[in-house]
């Protein structure tokens, strides 16, 4: 008989490191705050979101061979990401990473020094969901970010040419689907 919900091993980890985790994404939230603080302090447009999810996607799943990191952001965010994105060039970035009990928190900061304009994107992902994706980003020497909206409606791409900023312990990341 089918079982719904997670595996008891899945959710007794859950469980355990539930409070690390709540912990863990608050620091990366307070940091997403302090950076848009900063940014605009120093006279820059600055659109900061929170992802609803976030996850590792790589060429073999899904109808495109897309891969990267898909944020998911609220309604609420989505246009003004759009309008930002379509405003500017952002050819600068920046990845505040944290790696804490099987999960990662990171703080993307894309940037378009010509217009002063910055887009911050908070999100956080299960790791052992990272390692198809990590061995294409190594085979392809680039990354991407994806942006949509919880129903797949596309805001926006950007391409990165330094994919270890992302998993910068690939190697101990592909070790373990060997």
């Amino acid at each position: 008989m089918p079982q719904a919900g997670p595996e008891p091993d899945d959710a007794e980890r859950i469980a355990a490191h539930a409070d690390i985790h709540r912990s863990a994404w608050e620091r990366t939230l307070a940091q997403l705050t302090d950076r848009a603080d900063e940014l605009r302090e120093a006279g820059w447009t600055v659109v900061a979101t929170a992802a609803g999810h976030t996850a590792p996607e790589h060429p073999d799943v899904g109808d495109s061979d897309r891969f990267g990191l898909v944020y998911v952001v609220p309604d609420s965010d989505a246009d003004a990401f759009a309008a930002a994105f379509a405003a500017g060039d952002y050819p600068e970035y920046q990845v505040y990473h944290r790696s804490v009990e099987g999960r990662v928190f990171l703080l993307t900061e894309l940037r378009d020094p010509a217009g002063k304009r910055a887009i911050l994107v908070a999100g956080n992902f299960e790791l052992r969901h990272a390692p198809p994706l990590v061995k294409t980003a190594g085979r392809e020497g680039e990354m991407y970010t994806h942006v949509q909206r919880l129903d797949g409606t596309y805001l926006g791409s950007f391409r990165h040419d330094d994919w270890e900023k992302f998993f910068p312990n690939a190697e101990r990341i592909t070790d373990k689907v060997r």
